[in-house]
């Protein structure tokens, strides 16, 4: 088989409707869509949601609560037992120097560090969030956090 005898399969491909193209095609006069009325016009429909002028569903259906959406922050998270991964000593652990090492793909609204795992050195980490159990365990071993 070569690229130029390549064709889509038989039946697969369909002529369009030709419409309004004289009597003689079948589709001509009234172009199959039938006669008069609103539907027979051009942009002769009503977009969809719309109920004949009752009221719509969308808008008949209370509109409760409060949406925190827009104002989310997305965290990047790593987790104490990530931290281990890091074997030379570094000083201080940013948010940078996890994204160069690969431990976390993107930074999006920050770091936020959490505590599964258990951390086996002390270590300074600079990070936007942490856990109170992350903290706690951070501390145990003999390191610092700071909170940027």
């Amino acid at each position: 088989m070569k690229i130029d005898e390549l064709k889509p399969a038989q039946g697969s491909k369909k002529k369009p409707k030709r419409i309004g193209r004289g009597l003689g095609s079948g589709h001509g006069r009234y172009a199959t869509k039938g006669l008069k009325g609103q539907k027979a016009r051009s942009g002769g429909t009503k977009g969809p949601g719309f109920e004949g002028g009752q009221m719509p569903l969308q808008r008949k259906t209370p509109k409760l609560g409060f949406s925190n959406f827009p104002f989310k922050k997305e965290y990047a998270i790593v987790n104490l037992a990530d931290l281990n991964k890091i074997e030379e000593d570094i000083g201080v652990i940013t948010p940078e120097i996890l994204l160069q090492k690969g431990i976390i793909k993107d930074l999006k609204d920050g770091l936020k560090v959490l505590g599964t795992g258990e951390i086996k050195k002390s270590i300074t980490i600079k990070t936007h969030a942490i856990s109170k159990s992350a903290l706690q365990k951070i501390e145990a071993a003999g390191g610092k956090v700071e909170v940027l």
